[in-house]
Order: structure tokens, then C-alpha cells, then sequence
């Protein structure tokens, strides 16, 4: 039988982890809906009202299954991690308090005109309402990676008590909320929501085309998903840039083992690929000579420290872990901006939906901003071990005390079946949802003819 320690870190990275595969995509619909809406206010057509509601129905689904299934993680801190609550509790409470009263409320209060204002309030109303739930959405992942932020960099507190009774209290709560890390990776998380909603986007639109149902419809959906894809996809690449450099000054040792750069201090190389050997302490595979090096202080030849310079037990754990999970990151966002761009570039010499093998390609790509988020979350979560709160509060000495082996086993069981039952609800609603489609009132052709008389183009 696994430690209760290592079965608690497991059934909260499960839960997390399948929590987690909901709020980006309710963010990034978001965006997607407040520019369709927007352009059906702006052009008057149908075809944007239709694809607008189409996709709100499916909004709904994902944030009552995101709300559902965050829920399970608040009271994982009072049962597995109570010394854990204890210490942060101060930290936590004012940065989810802001959450619930700024973002959670916005959001969910404005959802009920969102859902059934159609045709019960005006159209501005309405379109304001979609921006408030988009706002409300960004607004509770800033909280929640405040929250996040300040155990991988924590300022504006002070540390009462000793020992087991030892408690982080606020000294200052903007300084809390600004620590060094939370806008840099904020903004990373959010960039890759917006990733994940306007993939689900294309994906579902690219189906569409493939079997030749809704075509207008699926077209003018695919043209607002890629509008957000392609700056996403370009300003993730900046914000991981930036998302390192603060790794690099207040984390070193995550960046060494995010490289597999193991020399105390040493010219470190970048790997494109590889493999890390952690009981030798060796890294091979494919790279950049003074790739890192560069990357973090603009010269080849600029030494960076390495995992040697920290001590044994203040090391990552699983060193190789945490190398594939950041490349496996890395390599899909450079491939999400080789894929956005070829499509925008077929869709400026207006051959995109022609293309039926990028068509099945954008199909399956939905995966890929999804596999990167939670990828990420593990380097950035597991590169920070053996800390939970970083410097501060070893994992190890975070669980509750009575808490045995056999009742966090037997609680991730039945989690797992739980959540494979909830998880295929979504996937049945959902399929169903998009075997329906967008509610057409009228045929395409007919509309084609009467948005051409008005002079109107449904999709551009």
C-alpha cells in the first residue's frame, strides 16, 4: 500500500485534473461567444444569432460540470491536507472570498440572462450579459491563480505560531495578490483557456464541414474560432517566455530540472528532445548548445544554475517528470502556432475549407490545448516539490494527521468512478448537443438569398 502521502498527492492531482479540463474551455467559449454575438449585432445576421445560442447551450453544459466537480476539491484541504489549511487558511480564504464575491457571483448572476434572456430583454442587454459572464469566468481564474501563485512565490505575509501551529497570516493584501509570479502566470493561463475554447470551436465546426452539415454555420463558427486561435496561439508563446523568467530567478531549481541541467553552475544547454537518467544524473536527447543559457539571460555563454547547487532533499522528486511534461508542453504550443497560421493563411487565399485533410486534423487537435493546460499544471506543481508552499511548507508535513492509507484509497476509488460516470454524462450531453447543431430557421440557401439582398454576408 502506497504512503497516505503519495495516495493524497495522487487523488488531488486527479481531481484537479479532470476539474481542470472544464474552466478553459468555459473561458475561451466565452471569448468565442462575446465575438459571435458581437457580430451578430453588428452584421444583423441570423446565422450569428444561430451559432450564438448553438454555442451557449454548450457553455452551460461545461460550467454546471466545472462547478459540479470543483466543488470535491474544497473539502480534499479540510480531510487530506488539514495541516496544509491550517497554514495557508488566511491566504486562501481572502484570495477565494474574491473569487466568490467578484468573479464566482458575476458570473453566475448573469448567466440567467445569458440562457434564457433571448427575446425577454434587448439585444444589448443580452450582449452585455455575455460579456459579463466572459468577465466573470477570467475574473475567477485570476483569484484562483493569485491563490496558486503565492505558494510558488509567496510576499505580503508574515509566518505566527511554531511548529505544528505555525500559520502564514496577511500583511499585505496587494502584495499578496502581486506576488512576483501571479500576472506572468495568469496571463499564461488564460492565453491557453483561450486556446482550449476556440479549439473546441474549430473542432466542432471542422466536423461539420466534413460531413457537410451546417456549412454556413460551421464556417462562420470556424472563421471566429481561428480569429482567437492565432493570437492566442502567438501570445502564448510570449507569455511562456516571461512565465520562465520567473522561474529562472525565484525556482532555479524547477528550471534545472525542467532542462535536466544538472551542473551547479554551468552554460546550460536547450532540449528540443530527450531523456533524463535522474540516478546518474544525466540528460541526452536532441539540443541546443547554450539554448537556456540564452533564453534566460540573452548570452550562450552565461553560466545557469543547476540542480546540484540546491541540496538532495530540496530537489524536484522526479526530475524526468517534470523534463517531458514542460517539452510535451512546449512542443504542442509551437505546433498549435505552425497549425493556426497555415489555416489562416488558407483562409486569406480563401482555400481553408477545401482542405478536408486540415478539416479531420482540426477534429482531433481539440486534445492538444487540453493535454498542454494540464501538462503544464504538472510541471509547474510537481517541479515545485518537495514545497507546497515554497520554502515554507514541505509537502510531507502538510497532510492531516489521522487521515490512514486505506480511507484516502478507498475515497480515490470511489472518486474515479464518480468521475468516469460524470465524465461520460458530459461526453453523451455533448455529443448530443452537437448532433443537433445550431437551430436553423431557415435553409442555408434561403438565407444565402436573403442576407444577398440585403447586401449582408453572413460569414465575413
Amino acid at each position: 500500500m502506497p504512503s497516505v502521502e503519495i495516495l493524497s498527492r495522487v487523488q488531488f492531482a486527479f481531481t484537479i485534473a479532470f476539474h481542470y479540463i472544464y474552466p478553459p474551455l468555459s473561458i475561451g467559449l466565452g471569448v468565442c461567444l462575446v465575438i459571435m454575438e458581437g457580430l451578430y449585432l453588428k452584421t444583423g445576421s441570423a446565422i450569428y444569432q444561430e451559432i450564438t445560442r448553438f454555442w451557449i447551450r454548450i457553455f452551460a453544459l461545461i460550467f454546471g460540470i466545472g462547478v459540479a466537480t470543483g466543488i470535491v476539491m474544497e473539502f480534499e484541504f479540510g480531510t487530506n491536507w488539514a495541516t496544509y489549511s491550517h497554514y495557508v487558511g488566511d491566504i486562501f480564504g481572502s484570495a477565494l472570498a474574491a473569487e466568490g464575491i467578484f468573479a464566482f457571483a458575476l458570473e453566475s448572476g448573469f448567466l440567467g440572462v445569458l440562457l434564457f434572456g433571448w427575446n425577454r430583454v434587448s439585444k444589448g442587454v443580452h450582449f452585455f450579459a455575455t460579456i459579463m459572464v466572459a468577465l466573470g469566468s477570467i475574473f475567477s481564474a485570476l483569484w484562483i491563480v493569485i491563490a496558486n501563485s503565492w505558494q510558488q512565490t509567496p510576499t505580503g505575509y508574515r509566518i505566527e505560531g511554531e511548529g505544528m501551529q505555525a500559520r502564514a497570516v496577511v500583511t499585505n493584501f496587494w502584495e499578496m495578490v502581486f506576488n512576483p509570479s501571479s500576472i506572468d502566470r495568469f496571463s499564461h493561463v488564460i492565453i491557453g483557456s483561450f486556446l482550449a475554447g476556440s479549439f473546441l470551436v474549430m473542432s466542432v465546426a471542422a466536423w461539420y464541414i466534413l460531413h457537410r452539415q451546417f456549412t454556413k454555420h460551421a464556417q462562420a463558427m470556424f472563421r471566429v474560432g481561428l480569429r482567437v486561435a492565432v493570437v492566442a496561439a502567438l501570445l502564448q508563446l510570449f507569455t511562456g517566455h516571461r512565465s520562465a523568467h520567473y522561474v529562472s530567478k525565484y525556482q532555479p531549481a524547477k528550471l534545472a530540472a525542467m532542462e535536466g541541467h544538472f551542473d551547479s553552475l554551468a552554460v546550460a544547454d536547450m532540449y528540443l528532445l530527450g531523456w533524463v537518467d535522474q540516478e546518474k544524473q544525466q540528460t541526452s536527447g536532441i539540443k541546443i548548445p547554450g539554448g537556456l543559457s540564452f533564453l534566460t539571460h540573452g548570452s550562450f555563454k552565461t553560466p545557469v544554475q543547476g540542480l546540484r547547487a540546491t541540496p538532495e532533499a530540496d530537489r524536484p522528486t522526479a526530475v524526468n517528470f517534470v523534463f517531458q511534461t514542460y517539452h510535451i508542453m512546449v512542443g504542442i504550443g509551437m505546433f498549435l502556432i505552425a497549425l493556426t497560421l497555415l489555416a489562416a493563411f488558407l483562409l486569406w487565399k480563401k482555400k481553408l475549407f477545401d482542405q478536408r485533410w486540415l478539416m479531420m486534423i482540426f477534429v482531433g487537435a481539440v486534445l492538444l490545448p487540453q493535454i498542454a493546460n494540464q501538462v503544464g499544471w504538472y510541471t509547474a506543481e510537481v517541479g515545485r516539490q518537495p514545497w507546497v508552499v515554497y520554502g515554507l511548507l514541505r509537502t510531507s508535513d502538510a497532510l492531516s494527521k489521522t487521515v490512514t492509507a486505506n480511507q484516502v484509497m478507498f475515497s480515490l476509488v470511489l472518486f474515479t468512478l464518480v468521475y468516469v460516470l460524470l465524465f461520460m454524462l458530459f461526453l453523451f450531453l455533448l455529443h448530443r448537443k452537437i448532433q443537433h447543431g445550431p437551430d436553423v430557421t431557415q435553409n442555408e440557401e434561403e438565407v444565402s438569398d436573403l442576407y444577398s439582398k440585403r447586401n449582408i454576408n453572413p460569414i465575413h
